[in-house]
């Protein structure tokens, strides 16, 4: 199910906006059946924060979207001076995570704190998606963006995110603190995101130049050789005597 408004338009006051978050969360909300556990994909910080407790996790993926750190944040891991960066489902490809189940009679209430927590800009498109778990495909609400989204970022230079990890703090903390702990908890479930490593190895530092080899100092040589014209002064000298008298003292 696409919740994806057909044409863009003005932007709203606050009223407006809030009234356009309610009918949104409505409509997404029919994609679920009350009375029936509800399934959340969890891709990036969901899986090492989803703030309530989860009763059963499934590994999963997802077809059509992969995970990318190409999200602007002015809030949660950045100012609106220095923006920082978070994760979101961009059209394309697969995407590996967890598939979490909430109860059915926590259904309700589990959906509106996730609403308040991912859609306070309603930036993402939240959309149902068929979830592959080793138990069978379940239908899952996962938080996607597309990439005619202001909140998408774009290509961006290496050094670019070199910065971005550098400077971007949030009231939640830092965009590298975010990507570290996304990178850490996706390995400990055995799922290798090379993209997002690649990016992390932008952070290491250089490695130290190699020390060049010192120079070993030779102490300066006695002159073995003597100049010819000293050795035959040498040789012309005349030769003491053993028989000389030598005179005798006066005291």
């Amino acid at each position: 199910m696409i919740f994806d408004p057909s044409e863009p338009t003005p932007s709203p006051s606050a009223s407006d906006a809030a009234a356009a978050g309610a009918r949104l969360r409505e409509q997404v909300l029919r994609g679920w059946q009350p009375g029936t556990d509800m399934w959340l994909f969890a891709y990036a910080s969901l899986i090492w924060r989803p703030d309530f407790d989860c009763p059963e996790q499934r590994p999963a993926r997802i077809r059509g979207y992969h995970r990318a750190l190409k999200m602007w944040s002015h809030v949660n891991r950045g100012t609106p001076q220095c923006p920082g960066l978070v994760f979101a489902l961009l059209p394309g490809g697969s995407c590996r995570g967890l598939a979490l189940r909430v109860p059915a009679d926590q259904a309700r209430q589990i959906f509106e704190q996730l609403w308040l927590r991912e859609m306070p800009t309603l930036t993402y498109i939240p959309r149902w998606l068929r979830c592959e778990t080793p138990q069978g495909p379940v239908q899952a609400l996962a938080f996607t963006l597309p990439r005619s989204s202001p909140g998408y970022t774009g290509l961006l230079s290496p050094d670019r995110y070199r910065e971005v990890f550098a400077q971007a703090r949030g009231c939640f903390g830092t965009t590298l603190e975010y990507a570290h702990r996304t990178h850490d908890s996706l390995r400990a479930l055995g799922i290798e995101d090379d993209a997002l490593a690649r990016l992390l190895a932008l952070t290491a530092p250089a490695d130290p130049p190699l020390p060049q080899p010192r120079r070993r100092s030779h102490p300066a040589q006695p002159d073995r050789a003597k100049p010819a014209a000293q050795a035959r002064q040498e040789d012309n000298r005349p030769m003491a005597h053993a028989g000389a008298a030598r005179p005798e003292s006066t005291t």
